[in-house]
């Protein structure tokens, strides 16, 4: 639209023009971009889920070392002649931070020598792995002098 007002020409814009280089995305572009980003964040979930699980599996491992390790200083503070350290086995449940463990103490050796081991067993795990057994061995000999004082 032009108009003349004396020597002056007046520029009017169309309202139905499109200004050029400023178009919007197609339902088809939005449609795939949703897709793309729903596949990445159910991966994303997915990590969590195995990242919390085998946290979960080590925390259990890791209070079954814990339980094993002081079961041995126990079993390594009592004195050699003790009825505990003439028990050939023994097992025994024990909870701790509320998940169940099984304990298998075993003593075999001979008066001078005894072997002692623990073998502490997670029962709540949630994969294989995760009750996998945690063994502590070690030995303890008789406290007076042999043969070469």
């Amino acid at each position: 639209m032009n108009s003349k007002t004396g020597s002056r020409i007046i520029v009017r814009p169309k309202t139905g023009a499109k200004k050029t280089g400023e178009q919007g995305f197609t339902l088809l572009e939005t449609a795939i971009a949703l897709v793309v980003m729903m596949v990445m964040s159910l991966a994303a979930a997915s990590l969590f889920v195995f990242a919390i699980k085998y946290d979960t599996g080590a925390n259990d491992r890791g209070l079954a070392l814990s339980i094993a390790q002081q079961r041995m200083e126990r079993l390594r503070r009592t004195d050699f002649t003790d009825v505990a350290l003439n028990t050939a086995s023994s097992t025994e449940s024990f909870t701790s931070a509320g998940h169940p463990f099984t304990i298998l103490t075993t003593i075999g050796g001979s008066a001078e020598l005894k072997a002692i081991t623990v073998r502490v067993t997670p029962q709540a795990g949630s994969s294989k792995w995760a009750n996998t057994p945690v063994t502590i061995i070690s030995q303890r000999s008789t406290p007076s002098l042999g043969l070469y004082r």
